[in-house]
């Protein structure tokens, strides 16, 4: 692989090697050092898999633009890989990349059921049974629309559903995403960059050339001569880590626990509120991520009181500030529906983190142990915080002290919309954030006669 780049004008190969490591398995390590900022490895256009370059392909391009509707991004690169490995002759460069991709991933969707079931609860474990499904029906409708109707360059007994959840993991765990400068999207694979492994200690070093095409790594800080280098993968919580890359990392800052809010379009008005949630940012079915830093966002506040207010609430005359009956029964629902989050984890978090001590779990069992641990954590946060606020809420400190129509803090002072006088707000920063929610029924008081 390195010879087929080098000759292709990549640079920086010399300074590198792959390297198996005992904590993260196959590397790459740094032959000379390096500081933090310096291009260490550029890897040239004509190198990457894009779908640009499967699309001008010779052989597979035709057969790829005779699929109507065209396949997606994931699916055409996942097509792109298994036509490369299932070729005996020609592709030598490519196929020498291939060669150095893993057999194997330990992506969620690989565990055994008893694997699985150490996370029972957390949304990794959801999500990890709705694709068991959805991998398998795409590869029936790629098996309909492309692969039966060229069987010659596509023979089925190299294009099983294994090789396509292979091929699936190795595009979730190798590419790379960006957003180019003309507002689309690029995901590609670089050979040899690709086998760079994950560090929250570095930042972003990668980096796309739109005016090139080309891929250059930077030092994400300084290395020593038998150093690993690193790329950062971005802010990733461990649950989205394991089903994408087939790692975690123990006590991860950026855990979440992903909550879905929705309301049946049947329900009374919800015309009108799905034209409040749409002004506020939302919609009548959404995912707000809770997180350690902020494991009660004020989205999900903004969600509900929208979807259990009534007909005079939602009038255009009515005070926007929740009343405080209301305010209760929301902040009763969310701790009772946190509470209900937690008790359908498989185990306890304070039980979870003594196996853990004690080395009870190994493998992909302790991954999944890991993600269930991080989520309790959040959800833990989560019914905390709505606990305070709901204590602050049924002591009837709201008679005498108002709570700011956007982040939702009580205070003692605060200072009224200049138009409706129906909201308060804590300072000019919650105004401006809650504009887009409120406009739509700020309405000026209408003079008495």
């Amino acid at each position: 692989m390195e010879s087929w780049l080098k000759l292709s004008g990549a640079t920086g190969l010399d300074g590198l090697e792959l390297a198996d490591f005992p904590d993260t398995g196959r590397g790459i390590r740094a032959l000379r050092s390096f500081k933090k900022e310096e291009e260490i490895l550029t890897i040239p256009s004509g190198n990457l898999w894009t779908v640009e370059h499967a699309y001008a392909d010779p052989l597979l391009g035709p057969a790829l633009r005779s699929v109507r509707p065209p396949l997606s991004v994931e699916d055409t690169l996942v097509t792109y890989l298994l036509f490369i490995r299932s070729r005996e002759s020609g592709y030598d460069g490519m196929r020498s990349h291939v060669a150095a991709l893993p057999l194997s991933y330990s992506s969620s969707i690989f565990f055994t059921e008893d694997e699985l079931e150490v996370c029972a609860g957390t949304s990794l474990y959801t999500i990890t049974k709705q694709l068991s499904q959805s991998i398998e029906d795409d590869y029936k409708a790629l098996l309909v629309r492309a692969l039966v109707r060229h069987r010659d360059l596509f023979p089925l007994t190299k294009f099983t559903m294994e090789d396509y959840k292979w091929a699936l993991c190795t595009v979730w765990s190798r590419s790379m995403d960006f957003a180019l400068p003309d507002g689309k999207s690029l995901r590609l694979l670089a050979p040899f960059a690709d086998m760079l492994n994950h560090s929250s200690e570095v930042k972003q070093c990668h980096i796309y050339n739109a005016s090139s095409g080309n891929l250059s790594v930077v030092a994400g800080k300084d290395y020593k001569t038998g150093d690993q280098v690193f790329i950062n993968y971005g802010p990733i919580p461990s649950n989205r880590l394991l089903r994408l890359y087939g790692f975690v990392v123990p006590g991860n800052p950026n855990d979440s626990y992903d909550l879905v809010l929705a309301t049946h379009p049947q329900a009374p008005l919800f015309e009108l509120k799905q034209r409040l949630w749409a002004s506020a940012g939302l919609d009548s079915t959404c995912t707000i991520p809770l997180t350690l830093t902020d494991p009660l966002p004020n989205n999900v506040l903004r969600y509900l009181h929208i979807q259990r207010s009534d007909e005079s609430d939602l009038a255009p005359s009515a005070r926007r500030n929740t009343s405080d009956s209301n305010e209760v029964e929301i902040l009763r629902f969310l701790v009772e529906s946190f509470s209900h989050l937690l008790s359908n984890f498989r185990t306890p978090l304070e039980t979870l983190e003594k196996e853990l001590a004690e080395g009870v779990y190994s493998g992909n069992a302790w991954a999944a142990a890991h993600v269930s641990l991080g989520e309790q954590r959040v959800l833990t946060l989560a019914k905390k915080k709505a606990e305070e606020l709901l204590l602050a809420a049924e002591s009837g400190s709201s008679s005498t002290l108002e709570r700011c129509a956007n982040c939702r803090k009580v205070f003692a002072q605060l200072m009224l919309c200049g138009r409706c006088k129906a909201v308060s707000y804590c300072g000019r920063n919650c105004q401006v954030a809650h504009y887009k929610e409120h406009k739509a029924t700020c309405r000026a008081p209408t003079s008495k006669s």
